[in-house]
């Protein structure tokens, strides 16, 4: 499985971004994929997922902001950013899980000015 995770950039707080990640290759069975991310001197930490029946998950820092879709059509899974905060800097992963075996994308970076 082959993530191409886009979308990053500068943005100003209270603005907006929308991540993309597509999946290709072997990607029959990928169930949960998801968006993760890392900030400068932290651990990499889950933003929300999505299963491929749609059930979602969200980490609390970001419920009533962000927004975790999937178009199982297309092996692509969004994360739509709203309200943006300077705290919400970070590089974002995209990841898929098939078979219990995980597999990540390159980052996109996502920096907040305030």
């Amino acid at each position: 499985v082959q993530l191409q995770a886009s979308g990053g950039g500068l943005v100003q707080a209270g603005g907006s971004l929308r991540l993309s990640c597509a999946a290709s290759g072997s990607i029959f069975s990928v169930n949960v994929m998801g968006w993760y991310r890392q900030a400068p001197g932290k651990l990499r930490e889950l933003v929300a997922d999505i299963a491929t029946g749609g059930t979602t998950n969200y980490a609390d820092s970001v419920k009533g902001r962000f927004t975790i879709s999937r178009d199982n059509a297309k092996n692509t899974v969004y994360l739509q950013m709203n309200s943006l905060k300077p705290e919400d800097t970070a590089v974002y992963y995209c990841k898929a899980r098939r078979f219990g075996v995980e597999y990540w994308g390159q980052g996109t970076l996502v920096t907040v000015s305030s």
